[in-house]
Formats: C-alpha cells, sequence, structure tokens
C-alpha cells in the first residue's frame, strides 16, 4: 500500500482577486511554500487560477459560486480530500471545513464601528468571527497586537493562538518611463493608505498644516490610496491644502517603491492595524518612518521609527517638523530601516503558517511539513516568533 501523501487545502481565492494587502500574503505564501521541498500536496481553492507558476505539489480547484455557495462548496471538497485547511481570508471557510482548519486573523477592525464600515463584509465578519475561532483548530495572527486583542475577545483561543509576523516582498522592476515622469522630485512627505478614516488622514493634513509654511512648501504632501468608505472629511481635509497636496489614487507597485525611495518623510498616522505592511515597506526602501505608537506599528517599526499619539495632532505635527529638519535624523532612521525590515521574512511567516498546520496533524504526518532553514534564526527585537502566543 502507498504512503499517505499530506494534503493540505488553501483558500488562494486572494492571490487574483486583491491586489493588495490580503493577495499580496496570499502569493508570498505560495512563493515561500514551493520553495521548499515538502512531501505534501497543496489545493488551492479559487474562483481563477493565479497563473504565475508552482510545482507540481501545488494543483488548482476552480470553484465558480458566490460567497457563501463558495465556501459551502470548499467545505465539501476540502472534508473529503484534505487532512488540514488554511483560511486566508474569511471567516466562513471554518465553519463549513470538517477537516482541522487553521484561521489566519488579520486584525479585529471590523468590530470596531466607529472605525469599520457599515458594509456587507464588515456584517459578516462582526457575525462569524466568533464561531470561526471557536471551531477553528488554530489560529494564525500576523502580530502579537493581532492576538492580544483576540485572547482579549475570546480568552478560550489562548493556547490555540500563534503570531506569524508578516514581510516586505522584493524590490520590484523599476517603473516604466512615462511612470518616472509623472512621479514628484525627491523630499515630499508621503502618506499611504485607502482614503477612510481609520486611516487618520485628517489628523495628518491638520498636524501638517501647523508646519511653518516655508516648510509645507518645501515638502509638499504626496497622498497614494484609493477613496474608501466615508471618505468626505479626509477628501475635504485633503482638499484645503490646494498646491501643497498631490493625490495619486492607485500606483504601481514599482512606483510605490520609487515613492519610498524619494520621500523625506513617510508618515502613517492609523489608529489601528492588523500589521501595518506599509511601515515595513517604507523602510525596506529606506523612508524615514513617522508611525502611530498604537496596536501593532511599534511592532514593526521597532527603534527603527519615530512615534506619535495618532489622536494628538500636535505630537504628530512636532515629530514631522522634527524630522523634516533634521537632516541627521533622517538619515539615522534611513540606515536603520532596511536593517529593521530584513529581519522580517516570508520564510519566517511560512514557518508560522506550518507550525500551525502541523499542530493540527498527527505527529507522523505534521512531520513532513519542513520549516525553513531560516527557521533558527532568532525574531527581530520587539516582534514575536513564529509560535504559540
Amino acid at each position: 500500500m502507498s504512503e499517505h501523501r499530506v494534503t493540505i487545502g488553501v483558500d488562494a481565492r486572494a492571490a487574483t482577486e486583491v491586489a493588495a494587502g490580503r493577495g499580496r500574503l496570499v502569493r508570498e505564501l505560495l512563493r515561500a511554500l514551493t520553495a521548499r521541498d515538502d512531501d505534501v500536496d497543496y489545493l488551492l481553492f479559487a474562483r481563477t487560477r493565479w497563473e504565475e507558476p508552482l510545482d507540481p505539489r501545488f494543483t488548482w480547484a476552480l470553484l465558480g459560486a458566490s460567497e457563501v455557495e463558495w465556501h459551502l462548496r470548499v467545505g465539501s471538497v476540502a472534508t473529503r480530500r484534505c487532512d488540514a485547511f488554511l483560511a486566508t481570508n474569511s471567516y466562513l471557510s471554518p465553519i463549513f471545513v470538517r477537516a482541522p482548519t487553521v484561521l489566519i486573523v488579520y486584525d479585529l477592525v471590523a468590530l470596531d464601528r466607529s472605525t469599520s464600515p457599515s458594509r456587507r463584509g464588515a456584517i459578516i465578519e462582526r457575525l462569524t468571527i466568533a464561531p470561526a475561532t471557536r471551531r477553528a483548530a488554530r489560529l494564525v495572527c500576523i502580530s502579537q497586537a493581532t492576538a492580544d486583542a483576540l485572547i482579549a475577545r475570546e480568552p478560550d483561543v489562548v493556547d490555540r493562538v500563534h503570531v506569524a509576523p508578516l514581510a516586505a516582498s522584493p524590490p520590484a522592476d523599476p517603473p516604466a518611463p512615462e511612470e518616472l515622469t509623472s512621479l514628484p522630485q525627491p523630499g515630499f512627505v508621503l502618506a499611504v493608505g485607502t482614503l477612510e478614516p481609520r486611516k487618520n488622514l485628517p489628523r495628518l493634513v491638520e498636524a501638517y498644516r501647523r508646519l511653518p509654511l516655508e516648510l509645507q512648501r518645501a515638502h509638499p504632501l504626496v497622498v497614494v490610496g484609493g477613496r474608501g468608505w466615508r471618505a468626505g472629511e479626509t477628501m475635504r481635509a485633503l482638499d484645503s491644502l490646494g498646491d501643497r497636496l498631490l493625490a495619486l489614487g492607485h500606483v504601481s507597485d514599482a512606483a510605490l517603491q520609487e515613492l519610498y525611495r524619494r520621500c523625506g518623510a513617510f508618515c502613517y498616522p492609523s489608529l489601528a492595524e492588523g500589521f501595518g505592511l506599509p511601515i515595513l515597506e517604507a523602510m525596506a526602501a529606506g523612508a524615514p518612518v513617522l508611525t502611530s505608537s498604537v496596536s501593532s506599528m511599534p511592532e514593526v517599526g521597532g527603534d527603527a521609527a519615530l512615534y506619535a499619539d495618532p489622536y494628538d495632532v500636535g505630537a504628530i505635527a512636532d515629530q514631522l517638523q522634527a524630522l523634516l529638519e533634521d537632516p541627521a535624523l533622517r538619515d539615522r532612521l534611513r540606515r536603520m530601516g532596511p536593517r529593521r525590515a530584513a529581519a522580517f521574512s516570508w520564510d519566517r511567516f511560512a514557518d508560522g503558517v506550518l507550525d500551525a498546520l502541523r499542530a493540527t496533524l498527527d505527529p507522523a504526518l505534521g512531520a513532513r511539513l519542513r520549516p525553513s532553514p531560516a527557521a533558527a534564526d532568532q525574531p527581530p527585537a520587539g516582534t514575536p516568533a513564529s509560535t504559540s502566543a
């Protein structure tokens, strides 16, 4: 009789359906897993196939259906064919899949009605997070802050929580010449994120307006990101800056990395983040970073960033002025940022996910999910290891 091969099911929809955020996480996870010589098969559930080549251990199960029906069909197939299942994009999967399920928890933002939209997706998250986290065999949180918030809400999950920090993606190719010429000259203040209340841009604008006018003229505010929910206040704040503002909307990954390299300061005063990946991306590109002193953001920035209370306009203004007026401080952060960012890796994130999956399997089967050689490295200072919380 042939030896049983381990089959791990993965919700891989976001690889093609989500440009950033969860989509980037799924794509980088698949790249990290395909680079390993595991005796494991991966069954990737999606609506459309991601066209990047993966090795023969990865096969696609393409199911076309509406949201709830899609999860019902995945639950039926994964229960029959998978030894364990990784839920990367929804709290519905653990409810329908009967195979042991590992659930990735990004944040608990949807539970805060002051910063989360009353849209269908957020409402579904509020209704499904409790049953999903109770049913999941293991939970992977992308920061210790998310893990702490989850445990505070659901104390019984404490022994099932793993923490696996994210990483910055490898540098993209340079922007196309026509895109490169459309980008502003170096020295601007850069803000990145969807235009929505949680990103706290009205307070950033007010802090920026408190800077000496000559400093504003020398360092215009450049904003990257599409319009999100309840964006009226944000748009009014941005419009108030007139020619001191350049709103670029969505840009390519290559253009964004060039903006990180050119900026005089990167400001990310978010009120809450599951991780805060733009902070890491900015540091990797050598941008001097000013971010919030709350939520997960100090975990990411460590000692390579400046911090301010995101609710205190004066504190944001003081730190931003200090950053723009002190070349030595900017240079120090430019040197420290890439080193800090390099301490995070997608291999380490994949190790955290595999640790959680391994814990759901019989030990003989779990041993086939091999860690990366980098797993022996120490985690970056101030960042939890990819182990149970």
